[in-house]
């Protein structure tokens, strides 16, 4: 941004926390520049989109619609937009999601829908989705958990205002600016997919076969193992873990199973946990777990829900613990379980009628046949895993802090240009 030059002349706005801004720029309200629509149905029109907060990246401006619309029922009410329409997603206004309908369609009714008048849509949804202004509305919010803007606080915010065609230059330097940069985004973020395929691809074939590449092969007899080293074992869990049910002790941290990361090593802070999961005020309810355990979560197993058990703690009365009955390591077991074969294998020992509704009980559990390589193999592996994950997250982390500093910039510049600190006049 330092290679723009500011406006030859400022005057104050008037508004304390916008600042000054070029003397010939107007400031009005949003209500004065755009109108509320309030159009409703409760069946969406046939081959219009529908846009859910979901399918809008925080902070972007960009969404991916989506085909589906079955998720609503004919009683179901959706809001109603036409192309050029802007889109604000009223509930929790920091998330700051904020669209242009390209076309006409349907939008859930957390949405705002404004149709600017005075100035151009994408001028209305960049200036939406600043820092400063996503301040503002939040501070007019009710609600502490589910904070809802209202188009009463929103319509009083003041926005700036050059002329149409000072409106269409500034927009046209955006898009360029903006396209170069989530073009670099982009790039990181398919350099992030590459990586997380190849610490899966890596721990899988570890776990299935092993380190030794000349080591003879036979028929496991599991479909989803295929064929594995000729000397390890196929073993049920049964003979491996047997379930453990531990009264809680309240001295205990609560841990966590993620999908993602296994089980937390300590409890999580409040703004840290899902925010659709509350915890229970008597924590003896809670199952008591210990080192070498394996503990899952029974709803969210068939997508990869297992930890190997670290620390002593407390988990979900909801979870399935089970403590070893032999001698190998659980944390081989765990890296197993969550290979994408095994987490299919999970789906078809899970009951339930729907994806939300799966659960994998441990009479199903403990039928599950596994690998199981030599203790001294299994340390070897876990090894190898530990040092090539911590490489490649290494990486992973790198990449992303780029990626947020890409973005940082993005809404920086965004938002130097709706306030009038740089000049865009002459570079669109």
């Amino acid at each position: 941004m330092s290679l723009y030059k500011p406006y030859p002349a400022y005057k104050d706005s008037g508004i304390e926390w916008i600042g000054r801004v070029p003397d010939h720029w107007d400031i009005a309200r949003i209500k004065r520049t755009a109108q509320i629509a309030t159009d409703r149905c409760n069946v969406i029109p046939a081959g219009s989109p529908y846009i859910g907060l979901e399918d809008v990246e925080s902070c972007s401006g960009q969404y991916k619609p989506t085909t589906t619309t079955s998720r609503h029922s004919e009683d179901s009410t959706v809001g109603l937009f036409r192309a050029g329409d802007v889109l604000y997603g009223k509930l929790r206004p920091y998330l700051r999601k904020c669209i242009t309908g390209p076309t006409d369609g349907a939008c859930s009714t957390e949405f705002l829908v404004l149709k600017p008048a005075s100035v151009s849509p994408a001028w209305l949804q960049n200036w939406l989705l600043t820092h400063d202004v996503t301040q503002q509305i939040e501070a007019g919010c009710d609600g502490a958990k589910m904070p809802r803007a209202d188009w009463e606080h929103v319509g009083s915010i003041h926005i700036p205002i050059p002329e149409k065609t000072e409106q269409d230059f500034i927009l046209a330097a955006l898009d360029r600016e903006t396209a170069r940069i989530d073009a670099l985004i982009a790039k990181k973020t398919e350099f992030i997919e590459l990586l997380a395929k190849k610490r899966q691809a890596l721990i899988t074939h570890a776990v299935t076969k092993g380190l030794n590449p000349k080591a003879k092969m036979k028929d496991s007899g599991v479909e989803w193992i295929g064929d594995v080293p000729a000397h390890w074992q196929i073993r049920r869990v049964a003979t491996l873990f047997r379930e453990a049910i531990r009264p809680g002790d309240p001295d205990l941290p609560i841990l966590s199973i993620s999908i993602h990361d296994g089980i937390t090593d300590d409890e999580l802070a409040p703004e840290d946990r899902d925010r659709r999961v509350s915890q229970i005020e008597d924590r003896t309810k809670y199952k008591r777990v210990a080192p070498g355990d394996l503990a899952y979560n029974m709803m969210r197993a068939w997508q990869g829900a297992f930890g190997a058990v670290t620390v002593d703690g407390l988990v979900s009365p909801a979870y399935v613990v089970a403590e070893p009955a032999d001698d190998f390591r659980t944390a081989y077991i765990e890296h197993l379980l969550r290979t994408s074969s095994a987490i299919e294998e999970m789906r078809r020992y899970s009951r339930g009628i729907a994806d939300f509704r799966m659960r994998l009980y441990w009479d199903y559990f403990r039928d599950l046949k596994v690998c199981l390589p030599p203790e001294d193999e299994q340390n070897a592996i876990l090894d190898l895993i530990s040092a090539e994950t911590r490489r490649i997250d290494l990486l992973t982390v790198k990449t992303q802090y780029s990626i947020d500093l890409l973005k940082e910039r993005r809404s920086a510049f965004i938002t130097a240009a709706v306030t009038g600190q740089i000049d865009l006049r002459e570079v669109a």
